[in-house]
């Protein structure tokens, strides 16, 4: 879903943080670095979510705004009055997945689909709550401002000027 250098994603399913990169050591005494399974596994179904979403639209160029709201599926062991406070936002989950790894593992699955590579988002507002349906929902957002790879003074206006002429 796009609208004027606005796109908006949805992952459906339990969000997943970005778990620590694991280090093994072989039998030869190399050692090896791994991104977990899980993670793995959900940053590559988010990829394939965000792909058909984006339906062939190729990733943006330059700064971009992005807001990243995961929804946590409500535990089923509390009791219905906790469940009703939660899904009302009265209640918000403070435990685990953190919601700086539940953003590295978006910001990581959305890398050559959304954008070409994380470092252009240059703006970040997050939220997890809790819901009958667990996601994570992606907004990204063009900002008319060039980006600091420019190397001509004139660079600035022109960039600018295109994105307002976008929006």
């Amino acid at each position: 879903m796009t609208d004027h250098g606005k796109i908006c994603i949805t992952i459906a399913g339990h969000p997943v943080g970005k778990a620590r990169a694991r280090t093994v050591r072989t039998k030869y005494g190399r050692t090896i670095s791994y991104t977990p399974k899980k993670t793995r596994r959900w940053e590559d179904n988010a990829r394939m979510q965000a792909q058909a979403q984006m339906r062939g639209r190729s990733p943006l160029t330059g700064p971009v705004a992005l807001r990243v709201c995961a929804y946590l599926a409500v535990p089923s062991s509390w009791p219905a009055w906790k469940r009703e406070a939660a899904l009302h936002g009265h209640v918000r989950p403070t435990g685990k997945p953190d919601l700086d790894n539940l953003l590295k593992a978006a910001n990581d699955a959305m890398n050559g689909v959304l954008w070409i590579d994380d470092a252009q988002v240059v703006q970040i507002v997050s939220d997890k709550a809790y819901s009958d349906t667990p996601r994570v929902e992606i907004q990204v957002d063009t900002l008319s401002a060039a980006p600091s790879q420019i190397t001509r003074k004139g660079e600035v206006t022109q960039f600018t000027d295109r994105r307002m002429e976008e929006a």
